[in-house]
């Protein structure tokens, strides 16, 4: 015969096995959200990247003495090719670069009067420039992603699951310093 003390046991041990599924589930979806969300951006950073090459054909013609600028981004589109996609961070370093280096060219097509008005670098331009903007969305989404994360694998009682998966903190996708200085336009002459 099951005594009274025993339920109450069963219960309690029903709840806290209950409690364990719950939480584990919960952290399992917070870390496939930023997954998907860094998927959402890699797809984007291809995107980009595809569309690099395009740019450069385009703006080599014109840009006769920028091959300084032109020389750089091209030598970001190969690193970037190169590192691993399992790599996030330095995905997300080789992205910021890129994008900086995207405002340099684009600062300086402003001195060219006829690339401006080239159909394909104005048709490219604003490719990029819809891509960097999504870009900048799904990136938000990560952050929120990784942040809703990071909290969670913080507090009581989910840091215990976490600590016992191994769940460490994820990196926010962050701007580096000079991302957000103005752009300097240097001119090389022959």
């Amino acid at each position: 015969m099951v005594t009274a003390l025993e339920i109450g046991v069963g219960v309690i041990g029903l709840i806290i096995v209950g409690t364990i599924f719950v939480i584990y589930n919960s952290l399992v979806v917070l870390r496939n959200n930023i997954s998907k969300a860094w998927s959402d951006i890699d797809v984007l950073l291809q995107q980009r990247h595809d569309e690099l090459g395009k740019l450069i054909d385009t703006v080599s013609g014109y840009m006769k003495y920028e091959k300084g600028v032109l020389t750089s981004v091209t030598q970001l589109r190969s690193a970037w090719i190169s590192t691993p996609q399992q790599n996030v961070s330095q995905k997300m370093e080789m992205s910021n670069k890129i994008s900086a280096a995207l405002k340099s060219i684009f600062a300086v097509a402003e001195n060219y009067p006829d690339l401006k008005a080239n159909a394909s670098f104005q048709q490219l331009q604003d490719r990029i420039s819809g891509i960097e903007t999504q870009i900048a969305d799904r990136r938000e989404f990560y952050n929120d992603s990784v942040n809703q994360f990071n909290i969670k694998i913080q507090q009581i009682p989910y840091n215990t699951i976490a600590g016992a998966l191994g769940y460490t903190k994820q990196l926010l996708f962050e701007a580096p310093p000079e991302a957000k200085a103005d752009v300097k336009v240097k001119f090389d002459q022959p």
